[in-house]
């Protein structure tokens, strides 16, 4: 096993916390401790017998702090091979005496730069020599020598030392490969930050480490493997799993759609995800008015789906997925028309919310209709800080970006026709949708009583009028006759659905229109307003169109393609 007991320790931390009683333990133990500047003043006020760094050296702390450790009696003590009789004989003909253990954490180089006003002086300041070096020539020699980097280390390293006298060579191991894990980080953050600053130049590094093996990748034959960057507390990777089975690689990228998608809402929403496109979406006075809007976008699609809120999950939102006191429907289509069955539950893959209710959270975890719904908790806030750019692999290379985070870039009328301002809000709502679904894009969304709800949609085809007149009018149609055979209204069904069209809904598209055949296409089914971003060189041909067939349009400036 190799344990290895400790006689002399050094402790340096910009992270003080939780040292005074970590060194009380060490000095409880008779370790000699030394210790440098900030570090050395908080245990002396705790009462541990520690001494100066200068002490060990018989150098002062020189240039402000820039020079503290770098002396041989330090490293010559962290890398000296005890096992070299060489080794030691020249430690001993130098007066260099062993150093076994380091407690150690860097400058806040990270925390300083996030900083948007931080001048290069304090960056540069901010940039850790001495810390560095030392860590990484304990990593070096963890045969002999115990490194701590990470206070969530102590309480490990106690009950170690408590049990074994010392530490072991597995203990000793794991703690040296943090070592050069976190050094690889820290020169990877300065030197990003020096390539912008010095040279206005993009460099990322991206290390994936501590990997959660999945089921599977995207498909059964492919291997998924998950990486949280371990610092984005309550974000997606990272999220507290309340419920269910282990999440899959699908799940995942569902989710994550599922997540920037209602993201984009203030007022109570509910997002509906298959297979990354936002099937169903809506807002309503409250998450269960919501759902049940978002659920009926596209009930065939919206089971098996991943389900996300932006608000506290309650019972009452519980109460229109499980299976009592509710009436589920599952549905199939028969001459173009929506067939509905009743079914014991809907089936749902995952739950998304940043809190959930007392009662709704006893009920999930013990009611076995939920027991394979995986639901997660997440940081809405935390979530939306995270989000900085997306990096894509190709053969030879990858593909980095910047995330889409600029709804508009204007919000002009562009024709005769005006948006009152409850369809600007509509128009709003659907561009936000319309953003997060596979280009070639259009969605269709209608104002209800309560909110604002997706009522068909169009995506990932070659062409936006087959996402119109192929897709989204299909599903809207179909939705709308479901609707209209339900409350048995008294209308015909074409005078309703031209009713819904014409006064209630927005078309939006994620790009522009090279051609006026979508606007043309559109005033055939009595749409009368549309959002697009513009900018094609046809766009008074689509305008002109537009006044013409009277319908509204606006520009939103923003293309939102998303392959």
């Amino acid at each position: 096993m190799e344990t290895r007991e400790i006689k002399r320790a050094i402790i340096s931390l910009s992270d003080k916390t939780g040292v005074a009683e970590l060194a009380k333990y060490l000095e409880n133990k008779g370790i000699e401790i030394f210790s440098t500047g900030g570090t050395f003043k908080l245990m002396k006020e705790n009462g541990v017998n520690v001494k100066e760094i200068t002490e060990l050296t018989g150098f002062p702390e020189m240039m402000d702090g820039r020079i503290k450790t770098l002396n041989p009696k330090v490293h010559g003590g962290i890398l000296a091979v005890r096992d070299n009789p060489e080794h030691m004989k020249q430690a001993q003909e130098n007066g260099v005496g062993m150093i076994d253990m380091l407690v150690v954490n860097l400058y806040p180089f990270e925390k300083t730069v996030a900083n948007p006003d931080v001048s290069l002086e304090d960056a540069i300041e901010n940039i850790d020599i001495g810390g560095p070096t030392m860590i990484r020539s304990a990593g070096k020699n963890y045969r002999y020598v115990t490194i701590i980097t990470d206070p969530a280390d102590y309480g490990k390293f106690i009950d170690e030392y408590d049990r074994l006298g010392g530490t072991s060579l597995e203990f000793r191991q794991e703690l040296a490969r943090k070592v050069f894990a976190r050094t690889a980080k820290y020169d990877a953050a300065i030197s990003e930050y020096l390539e912008k600053t010095l040279a206005d130049k993009v460099k990322k590094t991206v290390v994936l480490e501590n990997g959660k093996i999945l089921r599977y990748g995207e498909n059964s034959h492919q291997k998924g493997i998950l990486f949280p960057d371990g610092v984005s507390e309550g974000t997606l990777a990272n999220a507290e799993m309340i419920n269910g089975k282990e999440m899959s690689y699908n799940n995942y990228m569902d989710a994550q759609a599922a997540l920037d998608t209602v993201l984009e809402f203030d007022e109570p929403a509910a997002v509906v995800i298959k297979h990354l496109n936002p099937c169903g979406a809506s807002t309503g006075k409250n998450l269960r008015d919501a759902i049940e809007k978002a659920w009926f976008s596209d009930p065939i699609s919206a089971m098996g789906s991943v389900v996300a809120f932006n608000r506290e999950f309650d019972m009452d939102t519980l109460r229109f997925f499980r299976g009592d006191e509710v009436k589920h429907l599952s549905f199939t289509v028969e001459n173009d028309k929506l067939i509905s069955s009743e079914i014991k539950r809907k089936f749902i893959e995952v739950i998304i919310a940043p809190s959930f209710s007392a009662d709704a959270l006893e009920y999930i975890t013990k009611k076995k209709n939920f027991e394979n719904v995986r639901v997660l908790k997440i940081d809405l806030e935390a979530s939306k800080k995270a989000k900085d750019f997306n990096l894509k692999r190709i053969d030879g290379g990858y593909l980095y970006q910047t995330t889409d985070d600029e709804l508009f870039s204007k919000f002009e009328t562009v024709t005769k026709k005006e948006f009152d301002g409850d369809m600007k809000k509509l128009a709003e709502f659907s561009y936000k949708c319309c953003k997060h679904t596979k280009s070639n894009a259009i969605v269709l969304c209608r104002r209800t009583p309560t909110g604002y709800q997706v009522l068909g949609m169009g995506a990932g085809q070659p062409n936006r009028v087959d996402s119109l007149r192929k897709l989204a009018v299909t599903k809207a149609r179909e939705n709308l006759e479901y609707e209209h055979r339900t409350l048995e209204l008294d209308m015909p069904f074409e005078d309703y659905f031209r009713k819904i069209i014409s006064e209630d809904t927005v078309l939006a598209s994620d790009a522009f229109f090279p051609f006026d055949d979508t606007v043309r296409t559109a005033a055939a089914y009595g749409i009368k307003y549309i959002i697009q971003p513009g900018g094609s060189q046809n766009d008074p041909d689509s305008i002109a169109a537009c006044d013409e067939l009277d319908i509204a349009m606006i520009f939103a400036g923003n293309r939102h393609f998303r392959h």
